[in-house]
């Protein structure tokens, strides 16, 4: 059975470890998951049985019983995060056997990943597994339709300009959980993804490679918060990933591509000369937004496209460094609280710490239309521009809160400068 191939970067680096600004980060992650399932439950229910016996007696008892019974659901919501904690737990095994770290629980000399999740990692951990929903699950199809189909329909046209040609290759930045990386090589493309977050990399990596069967994991992707439900059983409303097994989905392939993941800054790796002019296609979903400095992206896109290469775009234009002071990108955290879009998360924040492209003095925000004018002044031809494209993330549909983007979509070509 045909396995997704990952080379070094899936499988772990040892030079990752000793490394140590790589290390630092690494083991936060790590750590993250471990500390996963005691940080939910002190978060999500020790804090709330606090305040509900801090309620005068008269009300504590009504809402312990029947219909409200606060208590039970409590211990509900405590079941849910450990269901979790169980995904959480084989990413950190698979995690440690990948790099060569030892779990060193109980073992002193062995432990230095254990207490290195700053507050930052941790809550990357809780939105990885989160992230699971919308990448890996069946009940996240419609997004990923939405989100992934565009890009798809473009690389196929493009496949279909060039009939008798090898496969094309596509590369894919901010590659997340790597679900439009598998899928584009289910379809016969040859795929590089390319992702900084050791969170999404240890998940994407377990999910691949290691996980055993489809619907391995039972998770609750709404149970961290009590608000805007209509009903209780829509916040423990669980899911099962993945939907399918990799492994076995890409043994029945009728074009089987070619399938790899670097980690590392976009910018750095990819502006390198020996990916001038090196694929066919950049795939980037949800991802131009990430950049304080969207030229430095566009312009290493450019230069790693062949002439006549396509960069086929879909997403909002939610900044993620709005406002942050020169000087401070990558030094720690973005501002996912003050640029969260009704669930608690930012799309795509997975920014690792202290890398040199993030890291780069300034930044600007354009609207749409200035985008598209800086991609056409950066040595592109825009060939399709779709705008007002109803994208969720991570989105749940029964809430009562209902917050989606509506997208831009649009296909550049390289032209010759």
């Amino acid at each position: 059975m045909p396995q997704p191939d990952g080379g070094a970067h899936w499988e772990g680096d040892d030079q990752t470890v000793k490394d140590p600004d790589e290390q630092r980060v690494l083991f936060g992650a790590l750590d993250s998951f471990y500390q996963y399932a005691k940080v939910a439950h002190f978060n999500t229910t020790h804090v709330r049985r606090q305040s509900f016996y801090a309620l005068p007696r008269q009300h504590s008892e009504l809402l312990a019983r029947p219909p409200f019974s606060v208590l039970e659901t409590l211990d509900e919501v405590d079941n849910c995060i450990d269901r979790n904690a169980e995904l959480a737990i084989d990413i950190l095994n698979t995690g440690l056997h990948s790099f060569g770290v030892s779990r060193g629980l109980g073992d002193k000399s062995s432990t230095a990943w254990q207490g290195a999740a700053t507050a930052n990692d941790l809550d990357k951990a809780r939105s990885t597994l989160k992230q699971f929903f919308r990448d890996w699950s069946e009940e996240g199809r419609d997004e990923r339709t939405a989100c992934y189909q565009p890009v798809t329909k473009a690389l196929q046209v493009e496949r279909e300009a060039h009939p008798n040609g090898p496969p094309l290759k596509v590369l894919v930045p901010g590659a997340g959980l790597a679900r439009l990386v598998f899928d584009l090589c289910y379809l016969g493309f040859d795929t590089e993804g390319n992702e900084i977050s050791y969170h999404q990399l240890l998940g994407s990596a377990y999910i691949l490679k290691h996980c055993p069967r489809a619907k391995q994991h039972t998770i609750h992707p709404w149970v961290h918060s009590f608000s805007n439900h209509i009903t209780r059983a829509h916040q423990l409303k669980s899911v099962l990933v993945p939907d399918i097994h990799p492994g076995a989905t890409l043994s029945n392939s009728p074009m089987l591509g070619q399938m790899s993941m670097t980690a590392s800054d976009f910018i750095c790796l990819y502006e390198g000369a020996e990916y001038s002019d090196h694929f066919d296609a950049v795939a980037t979903v949800f991802f131009l937004d990430t950049a304080p400095n969207i030229i430095r992206y566009l312009e290493t896109m450019w230069k790693c496209l062949r002439v006549g290469g396509v960069l086929v775009n879909i997403g909002p234009l939610l900044w993620h460094f709005e406002g942050t002071a020169p000087g401070t990108h990558g030094k720690g955290e973005s501002k996912t609280g003050q640029h969260s879009h009704g669930n608690g998360e930012m799309h795509g924040a997975n920014n690792h710490e202290d890398n040199k492209g993030i890291a780069e003095p300034g930044s600007i925000e354009l609207t749409d239309d200035e985008v598209v004018a800086l991609v056409q002044k950066l040595g592109f031809e825009i060939v399709k521009k779709e705008s007002g494209i109803t994208t969720p993330y991570i989105h749940d549909p029964e809430s009562m809160l209902q917050t989606v983007y509506k997208a831009s979509h649009w296909v550049a070509r390289k032209v010759a400068r």
